[in-house]
């Protein structure tokens, strides 16, 4: 199925946000969506590759990173376990790794930039709450679709 962001936008624009533009595609699917599901991590990823091991069931992983560019919270390895336990996408405030490899892939992967340090992995950081970037309030459960465009966001499926 294709859904557009802009044919969203202009059918439900009073019950969309739209996520600014900060973010770089860097996965094989440049258009995902799915209810979101959340991290809230600060340069480990321990808790985002215990979520990506956990039934995915077509939902998009959302991490706040907190804007970090100091270290990657995902690579190749994290997105193959996402593959794996069917995840559509991951959108990063934060940083990849493994950019050709991610470009190779089977899901979506949005983030603000590569860097090849990778992460801490101490496990500390929340799950499943709702948390705030890019002028979005992104709550687990509602909807992310993702596409050439842009990002937004519906607290209901809305295609």
């Amino acid at each position: 199925m294709t859904v557009k962001t802009a044919d969203l936008c202009d059918r439900a624009d009073d019950v969309l946000q739209v996520v600014q533009p900060l973010f770089r595609d860097f996965g094989g699917h440049s258009t995902f969506f799915g209810p979101i599901s959340t991290v809230l991590v600060r340069e480990d990823n321990a808790l985002v590759r215990e979520v990506l091991v956990s039934p995915g069931e077509g939902r998009v992983l959302v991490v706040d990173g907190g804007g970090s560019l100091r270290c990657a919270l995902v690579g190749d390895r994290l997105a193959q376990l996402g593959i794996d336990n069917q995840w559509r996408g991951i959108v990063i405030y934060g940083c990849i790794r493994d950019t050709v490899e991610l470009s190779e892939m089977p899901i979506g992967v949005r983030a603000l930039a590569s860097n090849p340090r990778r992460s801490a992995k101490n496990g500390r950081g929340t799950r499943d709450i709702a948390v705030r970037f890019a002028d979005t309030q992104f709550v687990p459960g509602a909807w992310l679709y993702a596409d050439a465009d842009g990002i937004v966001v519906s607290a209901e499926r809305c295609h």
